[in-house]
């Protein structure tokens, strides 16, 4: 959902697909007037459903309403630079960076691609796309996001399933609730991950044990990979326009220009 920086593409990345998992049937509010009688609900309906309360107490302390976080969501616009612009305004500049990303990460990126199949263009395509290479993911309190997202009446049943997912992340031992830092509307780590996409596609590419899209650039670069495995990339197959695998492009991004952007930019870096 990259609203989270200026000039991002008003789509959500890495998060487009819907969860078939149900959402609490909670109170909502258009104010922050009911907050914290919803958060009680939600406290209770995510304990019985599996959250621990080590987790809650964990996640959730402290936790308020965040009207910035509502105002930035009530204000979005559509995208209206043609490609042309967004090209030369985002990924002009990066493509010198992106060249040496590959050259310094060569045996990471030669070991994932040859696990997963997709190309390493492309993953530090929409790697330095997203976040600049993980110079900035975000500083939002993802679960305060999340929360206040949930509330709200606007999108409620999908953000509370962003938010159930990024409980789990917590509880799962990946990440701790003090570094749950990321985009407005709970964008995780360094390609942008929804916490629903994360709980999917998420892989511990370090080895060590916990799957860490934040800082460990091993789990964040496999991650991408795997996401795009799963939605049928094609070993050794192009990706431009009108092929198989631009239309995975598609599975990451749904605004047509950041899609031509990743098949340039991973073009002009090969």
């Amino acid at each position: 959902m990259n609203l989270k920086t200026p000039m991002r593409v008003v789509v959500i990345s890495a998060g487009i697909l819907l969860t078939s998992q149900p959402a609490f049937a909670l109170s909502c509010g258009m104010t922050g007037a009911g907050f914290s009688k919803w958060l009680k609900e939600y406290r209770k309906a995510a304990s019985g459903a599996g959250i621990s309360k080590r987790t809650l107490n964990a996640a959730l302390k402290g936790v308020t309403y965040d009207k910035k976080i509502i105002r930035i969501d009530r204000s979005q616009r559509s995208f209206k630079l043609s490609f042309a612009q967004f090209y030369k305004r985002r990924a002009a500049g990066i493509v010198r960076r992106a060249k040496g990303k590959l050259k310094t990460h060569r045996k990471l990126l030669a070991a994932i691609e040859g696990k997963y199949g997709v190309s390493k263009e492309v993953v530090v395509s929409i790697w330095g796309l997203e976040t600049g290479f993980g110079s900035f993911s975000g500083n939002s309190s993802i679960i305060r996001s999340l929360a206040t997202l949930a509330y709200d009446c606007r999108r409620g049943p999908f953000f509370t399933r962003e938010l159930n997912a990024a409980m789990k992340i917590i509880q799962r031992g990946d990440i701790p609730a003090s570094r749950m830092k990321g985009g407005p509307f709970g964008e995780i780590g360094q390609t942008q991950f929804l916490a629903t996409n994360y709980i999917k596609y998420a892989v511990d590419g370090d080895h060590n044990g916990r799957r860490n899209l934040i800082s460990s650039k091993a789990d964040v670069l496999a991650s991408t990979a795997n996401f795009l495995r799963a939605h049928g990339w094609k070993r050794g197959q192009p990706w431009d326009p009108g092929t198989a695998n631009y239309n995975v492009i598609k599975q990451w991004n749904k605004a047509g220009v950041y899609q031509k952007t990743i098949a340039k930019m991973a073009n002009a870096i090969k």
